[in-house]
């Protein structure tokens, strides 16, 4: 089926209104929450996050014990401990939080800054432990050498029968090897399972268990579970974690600072607008039309990827408008050169729109090579690591992304609907 002006435009309208609703703040205006449909319950949250600089949030300093670690080794163990920490971290769900090191003088530290989090009890909880797993066997609960460095996975599981959280454990070849020859010798006996020394559950073998599957079961919550799954799948923690320093950080920009930015980029905007419609005008009305369309649809992206908003990122999304405009701006003096040498309109706008492609499509995949750059998409240690960076860098390309849409497909359905 052809792709007709007038069905383009609907299209475009029917995105714009979809759109519309994770951007606005969701149904009935409610950022979070659930719809109810065929007796399920479908729950959303469309609601802004903003990073540390917007709302604060919690900054821990941990330092890492090197007293049993050589001197040599200690600069790789800290990397270790830091890789572990970001991965409980992105367990916690937390959006763009920032993890690195430092050294002073023979303290070594790890600096973690996690925007939004408003209960410090559980993070230190999670980050701080080591999550050693260690299964003992005999009255003396003697080690058998299965730890958790022959734990392949875990997963959090629920009983069948009772509906309580337990925690499921997949071995690796060597780790199924040795749990099958601990189990076999200890048929009718208690086998513990520790966590950090911690006792979670001590049950009765009943057979020979190959295959390398294994549950743990007790007394624990679901928060609980929840928390020794993550640590078991981040790994644990080359070397002892103490919290030296720990607070609940204040929006750095404030909420004037704040304020003042919004206004600062609305008057850009309208200043913009004003450009636009004084330039071109008619045209320059159907660019400011599709120009809410793409802020429709980048606020709509921002709350369901979902992109933590900073400052850094409020750049980039300023920018990726400009170029947005900037899109048009090419077309529509391309079409006024088709004009000033005796090409009808229709023409001319169609000649406008596709010989300006090619200088819109090599400077935005110019930028977007850029972006990625910036991005650093596979933690490469020789570029870019920051958060802010990477924040930045996201809203940018996403905004590029959606202005190419809109800047090209949008205006053009717009112009050839509207524009006699």
């Amino acid at each position: 089926m052809k792709l007709t002006p007038i069905r383009a435009f609907i299209l475009i309208i029917f995105l714009a209104v979809l759109a519309a609703i994770p951007a606005t703040g969701g149904f009935l205006w409610k950022g979070k929450g659930e719809i109810r449909l065929l007796n399920r319950s479908f729950p959303y949250d469309f609601t802004l996050r903003r990073g540390l600089d917007l709302q604060g949030g919690l900054q821990l300093v941990l330092e890492a014990d090197m007293s049993d670690v050589s001197s040599a080794d200690r600069p790789q163990a800290l990397d270790s401990a830091r890789a572990v920490v970001e991965r409980r971290v992105d367990f916690l769900g937390v959006a763009e939080p920032t993890v690195q090191t430092s050294r002073l003088g023979e303290s070594y530290r790890i600096i973690v800054e996690l925007p939004g989090v408003t209960n410090p009890e559980e993070a230190l909880a999670l980050l701080g432990a080591t999550a050693q797993l260690d299964f003992r066997e005999g009255e003396k609960l003697v080690p058998t050498g299965l730890t958790g460095r022959d734990l392949a996975r875990s997963t959090l599981e629920f009983d069948s029968t009772t509906g309580n959280p337990q925690i499921g454990l997949t071995f690796t070849t060597e780790g199924a090897q040795k749990f099958e020859e601990i189990t076999a010798r200890n048929v009718g006996k208690p086998l513990a399972i520790f966590l950090d020394e911690e006792i979670l559950s001590a049950p009765t073998v009943q057979g020979r268990i190959s295959g390398g599957n294994a549950v743990i079961t007790g007394e624990f919550t679901l928060a609980e579970a929840r928390r020794f799954v993550t640590q078991l799948n981040a790994g644990a923690l080359p070397t002892p974690i103490s919290v030296l320093e720990r607070r609940q950080i204040g929006p750095t920009l404030g909420v004037q600072e704040l304020q003042k930015s919004v206004v600062a980029g609305l008057i850009g905007l309208a200043l913009v607008v004003l450009f636009m419609i004084g330039n071109y005008g008619r045209l320059g009305i159907l660019a400011t039309a599709a120009l809410a369309i793409y802020g429709t649809l980048t606020m709509a992206v921002y709350k369901l990827v979902p992109v933590t908003l900073t400052l850094s990122g409020i750049a980039g999304f300023i920018l990726s408008v400009g170029m947005a405009v900037d899109a048009n701006v090419l077309v529509f003096e391309r079409i006024k050169e088709e004009r000033r040498w005796g090409k009808e309109l229709k023409t001319a706008m169609e000649l406008g729109f596709g010989r300006a492609w090619d200088s819109i499509r090599d400077a935005n995949f110019a930028t977007l090579a850029t972006v990625s750059i910036l991005f650093n998409p596979f933690n490469w240690s020789f570029l870019v690591t920051s958060g802010m960076v990477r924040g930045f860098a996201l809203t940018l390309g996403l905004g590029v992304l959606l202005s190419l849409f809109t800047g090209v497909l949008v205006t053009r359905t717009l112009v050839r609907v509207f524009y006699r």
